[in-house]
C-alpha cells in the first residue's frame, strides 16, 4: 500500500518545493516618474546608499522602479543610458525600410549624474514608496 502512494508522495513533494521558489516579491521597492522640465527622461536612477549602488532603466514614459533599495538615506543620481545618445532610426539590412524605435524621453542633464554631487535624495523607509525625480535644465 505504502509502495502505491510513493510514486504520488513524491510527485507531491516536488509540486510542494517548486511552489516555494517562484520569484519572491521585493520586500522595499521605490518607484516614481523622473521628468525634464515636465518632460518624461531617458536614462538610469542610480540609487547609491553605504557604498552599495543599485542602477534600473527608466521606461520611455520617464518612469522607474527600484527593488530592495536599502533602507535609510539613499543619493540618487540620474544618467543618460550608455550608447543611445544620437539615435534616432535603426537600419535593417535588406529590410523594406527604417524601422524607428520607441518615443524616447529626453537625456537628464550632465549635473545629475553623479549621487554624490546631484542634490537628489530620499529616505526609504520601507515598504512600497512613490518618490518622483523632477530635474530641471537651468
Amino acid at each position: 500500500m505504502v509502495r502505491a502512494r510513493l510514486p504520488l508522495l513524491l510527485c507531491l513533494a516536488v509540486l510542494l518545493w517548486v511552489a516555494g521558489c517562484g520569484p519572491k516579491e521585493p520586500k522595499n521597492v521605490v518607484s516614481g516618474k523622473v521628468t525634464l522640465d515636465g518632460s518624461p527622461v531617458s536614462g538610469q536612477v542610480v540609487f547609491s546608499s553605504g557604498g552599495k549602488e543599485i542602477v534600473v532603466p527608466i521606461n520611455p514614459d520617464g518612469t522607474y522602479k527600484v527593488p530592495d533599495p536599502p533602507t535609510g538615506e539613499n543619493q540618487i543620481a540620474v544618467r543618460a543610458m550608455p550608447g543611445m545618445a544620437g539615435v534616432s532610426k535603426v537600419e535593417i539590412p535588406g529590410g523594406t525600410g527604417d524601422i524607428k524605435p520607441p518615443a524616447l524621453g529626453g537625456a537628464p542633464p550632465q549635473k545629475y549624474s553623479n549621487p554624490g554631487t546631484s542634490g537628489l535624495k530620499v529616505n526609504v523607509t520601507g515598504g512600497k514608496q512613490e518618490y518622483d525625480i523632477p530635474l530641471s535644465s537651468k
